[in-house]
């Protein structure tokens, strides 16, 4: 029996799942909520949240972010469900800002965009697009802890994320630069079920930009747009046939996805479509998808000389979309496509005059998107220029390998919390590399700086969002714990000595941490403080690495005494060693 057949009271132990796991379980719900009834999508959306609570308890911030992400987009694609996903959004964007993961952020302010499309909030919509893509305008390096192919899924779905926000808006030239964007990175790393996610929703860009060309009498380039769509709907069959949508394996993907039908019956009206559109428009779908297949179903029928039960189906669409606020630009087109076929009481000349009025009204309406086409892009200079402002004056302060912050920031950081009451006890940690040389004897400096990325990207995992890791130079980092009493500071060094100790060869090289650790005594220097952590730090070295030693007050006169720890089965100590001070 699968997960999806379990009932509530059989779900896996998800303390015994795997991280990836996790992660590609949230994916495939995510998945299954945007075909599921109405009835079903709180039960997977309630999975989802346990999937999250559980890859918050284990902490590791990569999995968090991408839990986060698949429990906001699972509740933004439902009306029913959209509130909730607010407080969601604001953990997403704090958590991402905290532990730097730029392009997760940037998927954040996307996906409050199609929050804000669900509340008709569509300037609001526009300047979250606009933030995502300044944010991805910058020149982001790949993050090496989580592999090349998961950053290139990761950094697909920012982008479709933002080219759908940028269609609903109807900035469609816009949306298919992003999404071709997109599609390198899909094309570089995807598997089947994010191809079919891409090729679905560039299809869904192209037949929108085609009904919106029809408006304005741009009937040619409107053609143009609905023969690409119809490609892609025959491209995505064998994807689709791979994906993790629940499927009918025996049947095609434009049976079973409302935006492919309606793609290829766009490009080719006529009878072959008509009952395949008319199961799908009774199938449970989402409102922007029943204007679409609603508008193809038309065309077929029109094109059949059947225009009664064209209008049929345009006038039930329209009822049933007058309450949506999301996507007013599909709205107006089945409304268009309704008012050609029905035609008012007046007869030929109300008609005539109605139809002069709506070319009026769409030129007006074109002007009106043009405007916005230039409000996303002034938007987005001025939030990129405000981006590149902060980040020349976090770069005085940050080390440009690492992208820690550096000596300078270190020592401000240092001078305000030694001086400021709240923050005592402070705990001040010397951190050194063990094994650091060989690696760049042994290999390349290009590869020691790749361990230096990684071990100071674990070590600022593995500690809390307050405390401070700063490199000091060459292989040494220091780290600073405001508030944390020496016994607290040790256990949650103890869990980054672990965590660095633990990373796969090939990305640490078989290198370690030596760690001193001391508490800031009243009245005493931050160059004293920190002369007694490096002290400390040779101890724990010259007892042969991977270990902490912890300087504690004691009385004085009392001579050191060494506690040697004892070496765990994942290469760290179980304990720290422990020197009584000296005075």
């Amino acid at each position: 029996m699968d997960d999806e057949q379990r009932g509530d009271g059989e779900l896996p132990a998800l303390e015994e799942r795997s991280d990836a796991w996790l992660v590609g379980r949230a994916r495939e719900l995510l998945a299954v909520i945007q075909t599921s009834a109405l009835r079903d999508r709180p039960r997977h959306t309630d999975e989802v949240d346990r999937l999250l609570a559980e890859a918050q308890s284990r902490g590791e911030p990569r999995m968090v972010a991408q839990l986060l992400r698949s429990a906001v987009a699972v509740r933004v694609v439902n009306n029913e469900l959209a509130d909730s996903a607010e407080p969601l959004l604001d953990e997403m964007l704090a958590h991402t800002r905290r532990h730097g993961l730029v392009v997760l952020q940037a998927d954040a302010h996307a996906l409050r965009g199609r929050r804000l499309l669900l509340a008709g909030a569509e300037d609001a919509a526009l300047t979250e697009a606009a933030v995502a893509l300044a944010m991805l305008d910058e020149d982001i390096t790949p993050d090496v802890m989580l592999g090349g192919r998961t950053w290139d899924m990761i950094m697909a779905a920012t982008l479709v994320d933002i080219g759908t926000v940028l269609t609903q808006l109807g900035v469609y030239e816009v949306a298919d630069q992003v999404m071709s964007r997109a599609h390198k990175c899909i094309r570089a790393s995807a598997g089947p079920h994010l191809i079919s996610v891409h090729l679905i929703n560039r299809a869904r860009l192209l037949v929108g930009w085609g009904l919106r060309l029809e408006r304005i009498g741009e009937d040619e380039r409107a053609a143009e747009r609905f023969a690409t769509a119809a490609a892609i709907a025959v491209a995505v069959e064998a994807p689709f046939r791979e994906s993790l949508f629940p499927r009918d394996p025996h049947s095609a993907a434009a049976d079973q996805n409302p935006i492919i039908g309606a793609a290829l019956a766009l490009a080719q009206p006529g009878e072959a479509h008509i009952g395949r559109l008319r199961g799908l428009i009774a199938s449970d779908s989402y409102p922007r998808e029943l204007v679409i297949v609603a508008i193809a179903l038309a065309r077929c029928l029109e094109h059949e000389g059947r225009e009664e039960e064209a209008v049929e189906v345009l006038g039930s669409a329209r009822a049933e979309m007058c309450d949506e606020a999301a996507e007013p630009t599909l709205r107006l087109c089945l409304i268009r496509e309704f008012a050609r076929l029905s035609g008012p009481d007046g007869g030929e000349r109300t008609a005539s005059a109605l139809e002069h009025y709506a070319t009026e009204l769409e030129a007006q309406l074109w002007d009106m998107r043009e405007s916005r086409i230039a409000t996303l892009n002034t938007r987005r200079e001025h939030e990129r220029l405000s981006r590149m402002h902060s980040s020349i004056a976090r770069q005085a302060l940050q080390d440009p390998l690492t992208g820690l912050p550096n000596r300078r920031a270190l020592d401000e950081r240092l001078e305000a919390l030694a001086s400021s009451p709240t923050n005592h006890p402070l705990a001040i940690a010397l951190v050194d590399l063990d094994g650091f040389k060989g690696v760049n004897d042994r290999m390349s400096h290009a590869e020691g700086d790749d361990v230096l990325r990684v071990v100071a990207g674990t070590l600022r995992d593995a500690l809390r969002g307050s405390d401070m890791v700063a490199r000091y130079g060459g292989d040494e980092f220091i780290v600073l714990l405001p508030g944390a009493p020496l016994h607290a500071a040790e256990a949650a060094l103890r869990r980054a000595l672990t965590a660095v100790a633990n990373l796969p060869r090939d990305m640490s090289h078989g290198v370690t941490l030596s760690i001193g650790v001391v508490a800031l005594r009243p009245q005493e220097t931050a160059v004293r403080a920190l002369a007694r952590a490096d002290a400390a730090m040779y101890q724990a070295k010259r007892g042969g690495g991977n270990d902490i030693v912890a300087i504690t007050a004691a009385d004085s006169g009392r001579r050191p005494r060494v506690e040697p720890g004892t070496l765990s089965t994942a290469g760290a100590t179980d304990r720290a060693w422990v020197l009584p001070e000296t005075t």
